[in-house]
């Protein structure tokens, strides 16, 4: 788990979630965390074990997604020596490790149906049995797991059991993405642009400027969290300016005009075909219906293009102008027109 990260943000849709965590934690009953990548789920697990009386007990994780299906039941309940080939020795599993403290089951959805059926004896009964034995060793643990998958949309196309995913639902955290976390991207990205500054031991911390805050506010962001930090952290060291703000943010970090040409075309007909995912825009296309005001919204697009062409050649007038295709006394015009000279 990514202990140092912290829970951070104000919009009423992540308390809402924090506080059902903290509310749900001191009980004993199994919680499901639902969320996108990079949303928090192990941090929203590792609070729900923290704020328990299991709290002084292990927190043992488990990513199911992580293990082939031949192993997961051998890592969930644990084996005999012997009990299949490469079982030098007896070893105990997840569930005997997290003994009268929490187990949490990362990718809950990509359980294989014996493992799922194995699992729903170790909640029911609260007692596992070791592959190759035939004795059952009694447990007290607190499940905790989490999916970005619909789990009941999954059981009743029959591909996760109704009645595993009944005593596992108890209490069901839904973590908000971070497009609709009101207010919460300029707070995230302040932290994360402040801790990047510290760790390259900048005197100062030189903020965003304000265009470059417009293009994290209107991102889409479907790496969630996760992603937002790595987008702040590589622009804080990209920049290497501490005295002036951070002008230039890069969202694919594969973008380049050298990368490789696509792999579409390939050798053999036989092969198939390979198209990259398109990239995520950094802002939805304008809604052309809106437009009320041609000149207006012409000057507003142009003045984008000249804040992030400023940025993106920190503010190298000479260098923005042979990028953008004109001259230095035309940039230096666009730039008197739209109020950017005192940024350069």
């Amino acid at each position: 788990m990514e202990r140092d990260v912290q829970f951070i943000g104000q919009s009423t849709a992540f308390l809402d979630a924090v506080e059902r965590a903290s509310r749900a934690a001191p009980m004993r009953r199994p919680v499901l965390v639902i969320g996108e990548r990079g949303t928090g789920k192990e941090l929203i697990a590792e609070r729900l074990h923290r704020l328990s009386p299991r709290w002084g007990e292990p927190l043992v994780t488990l990513n199911c997604a992580a293990l082939p299906e031949t192993l997961i039941e051998a890592e969930l309940f644990g084996h005999e020596q012997g009990a299949f080939t490469g079982a030098t020795r007896a070893r105990a599993g997840r569930f005997e490790e997290a003994d009268k403290g929490t187990l949490f089951l990362d990718e809950l959805a990509t359980l294989s149906m014996g493992a799922q059926e194995r699992l729903l004896r170790a909640v029911e009964y609260g007692e596992v049995t070791r592959i190759g034995s035939s004795r059952a060793i009694r447990v007290d643990v607190r499940i905790v797991a989490a999916t970005n998958e619909d789990l009941p949309r999954m059981a009743d196309q029959g591909r996760f059991r109704a009645d595993l995913l009944d005593r596992l639902s108890f209490e069901v955290i839904t973590l908000p993405p971070l497009r609709v976390r009101e207010g919460d991207i300029h707070v995230l990205a302040e932290y994360f642009g402040r801790r990047m500054a510290t760790e390259l031991d900048w005197e100062r911390w030189p903020g965003f400027s304000d265009h470059a805050l417009h293009a994290l506010e209107d991102y889409q962001w479907p790496g969630n969290v996760r992603e937002l930090r790595n987008v702040v952290e590589r622009a804080v060291y990209r920049w290497g300016d501490a005295e002036t703000p951070i002008a230039h943010i890069q969202f694919n970090p594969f973008e380049s005009p050298w990368k490789p040409e696509s792999f579409a075309v390939v050798r053999s007909e036989d092969r198939p075909t390979f198209h990259p995912a398109p990239e995520p825009t950094s802002k939805p296309a304008q809604d052309l219906d809106s437009v009320s005001d041609l000149r207006a919204a012409v000057d507003a697009h142009e003045k984008a293009i000249l804040e992030q062409a400023l940025g993106r050649n920190r503010y190298n007038q000479r260098q923005t102008a042979r990028a953008l295709g004109v001259s230095y006394d035309q940039l230096r015009h666009a730039m008197k027109k739209h109020g950017l000279m005192d940024r350069s």
